[in-house]
């Protein structure tokens, strides 16, 4: 293997180049594919969604069991309201992650127009090439046809 840096032969994969000290991938392997945002989304959907039916069963259940006793600590209705504050908080939580669900849905939408559809200025299509008229890009393309030509006739 060779640097791409410093051109060094007989380097190691997955190791540092000896003479310039950069990090040799091993590119035969296949690479890490992470997760997409939208997946993340939907997994954090999920786990809020958990989280909130947790916090407010929980709340509840410790209100109707121990919340109306004679002898209840304090301390029972400061973890029930902590447990409801919890679930507020995650209800919150879900509906910025559903509104970012929606972000992203609207963007792949924009995306896929932008690519085979109408124009996103005039809604309408692009007229077709006209390869009749055809313009040369720049100078050196019209050089370039005259050397090819001269070295075809030189070889001749």
């Amino acid at each position: 293997m060779f640097c791409p840096k410093c051109g060094k032969a007989d380097q190691s994969p997955e190791t540092y180049c000896r003479q310039c000290g950069v990090f040799l991938p091993d590119l035969s392997k296949p690479l890490k594919t992470g997760h997409t945002p939208q997946e993340h989304v939907t997994a954090n959907i999920v786990l809020t969604s958990l989280t909130i039916v947790a916090a407010f069963t929980l709340a509840i259940l410790l209100w109707a069991i121990l919340g109306f006793r004679e002898n209840t600590h304090p301390l029972i209705y400061v973890t029930a309201g902590l447990l409801f504050a919890m679930g507020i908080w995650h209800i919150q939580t879900l509906w910025r992650m559903l509104m970012l669900r929606k972000h992203f849905k609207q963007n792949q939408r924009k995306a896929g127009d932008e690519i085979g559809g109408p124009s996103a200025v005039t809604g309408k299509l692009l007229a077709e090439a006209d390869f009749e008229n055809i313009v040369p890009p720049s100078v050196t393309d019209n050089t370039t046809k005259h050397l090819s030509e001269k070295v075809r006739s030189k070889s001749s």
